[in-house]
């Protein structure tokens, strides 16, 4: 019989190693693989979120300079004439927005409800517009509502001279044109959002509706539609931040004119802060901006999570109450 093998403290030192690598968590990689895109959200996205804010309580005008002046960078932007007229566009923008898009995508979302044959090409059609860019949108609503270019140019071609539509140059009903261009993007998504709620409706309730005589608007009217009501909430919330962080789509379209009759808060704030040399004017406006958007989302999210707990909750009640029920058994 020969001696017994021994290990080197190299060897031994390997193993350890080895030991300690196989004892990390599962979730070291993934952790390791995201870090640098943490790091990177966390300073600039929410560094410069901060940045802004600190601006926005300084005198700042071309460039940064760390005075502090108080709030009187907000009380300046209320009293701002421009800001009030940013202010009452977007509440006009902003309703029709919502009102239209919802109207417009609820009804289409209920034809494709039907289960047509075409119902994927037609989906795909009314969905197209949300995967151009806004500045595109912008670009093509501004060559057919050019009065020399679009649809009034195209109408008198085919024999109606006496057709007007200018409202892209008429200060009263510029607002309206962005409206337009707007609703037509957004309807296709909105329409994906609604079909998805009604796909998810419980067809023993429209069959129970139809037993009892409901006609089809009846049915969807008094039985569909109330339930659509958290899909309704998903809907609103996605629109309120698209039209209040509107920017791109004005530009393209309207440049915020004629004069001031579209301009918007996002617009003002661009202007102001790059164009105007007003930096922490223009920061105190995208503070703003960001604390109507966070009071819109914040709460829709709050909800959304504490129903994923309480449907979590009642789905462990119900496997408890079914093992006991085994059990017992």
């Amino acid at each position: 019989m020969g001696p017994a093998p021994t290990s080197s403290p190299a060897s031994g030192l390997l193993t350890a190693q080895h030991e300690s690598l196989v004892r990390l968590p599962r979730s070291t990689p993934s952790v390791i693989v995201l870090a640098p895109s943490l790091v990177g959200v966390a300073v600039f996205v929410y560094g410069f979120i901060g940045y802004t804010i600190a601006l926005s309580f300084t005198s700042s005008t071309m460039l940064p300079h760390w005075d502090w002046v108080g709030v009187s960078q907000y009380l300046r932007l209320f009293g701002n004439y421009r800001w009030g007229i940013a202010v009452h566009n977007m509440l006009v923008f902003g309703g029709l927005y919502i009102v239209g898009a919802t109207t417009i995508g609820l009804t289409l979302a209920i034809l494709l409800d039907q289960r047509i044959r075409v119902e994927g090409a037609l989906r795909s059609v009314f969905l197209y517009p949300m995967a151009l860019s806004f500045i595109v949108t912008g670009v093509v609503w501004q060559w057919v509502m050019n009065p020399g270019l679009g649809l009034e140019h195209l109408v008198h071609e085919l024999g109606w001279p006496g057709f007007s539509f200018e409202w892209i140059v008429e200060p009263e009903f510029a607002i309206y044109c962005v409206v337009i261009a707007g609703v037509w993007q957004i309807s296709g998504y909105v329409m994906a959002i609604f079909l998805a709620g009604l796909r998810a409706v419980n067809p023993e309730i429209i069959r129970a509706a139809k037993i009892d005589g409901a006609s089809p608007y009846q049915t969807y009217w008094h039985v569909v539609i109330p339930t659509l009501r958290p899909t309704f909430l998903s809907a609103l919330v996605v629109q309120a931040h698209m039209a209040i962080k509107s920017y791109d789509l004005v530009v393209a379209l309207t440049k915020g004119g004629p004069g001031n009759a579209t301009e918007l808060p996002t617009t003002f704030m661009y202007s102001s802060a790059f164009l105007r040399d007003e930096l922490a004017l223009g920061a105190s406006s995208a503070v703003v901006l960001l604390t109507t958007i966070a009071a819109i989302v914040i709460p829709y999210l709050y909800s959304e999570l504490r129903n994923d707990d309480l449907d979590k909750g009642v789905r462990l009640r119900k496997r408890s109450n079914s093992r006991g029920a085994t059990d017992n058994a």
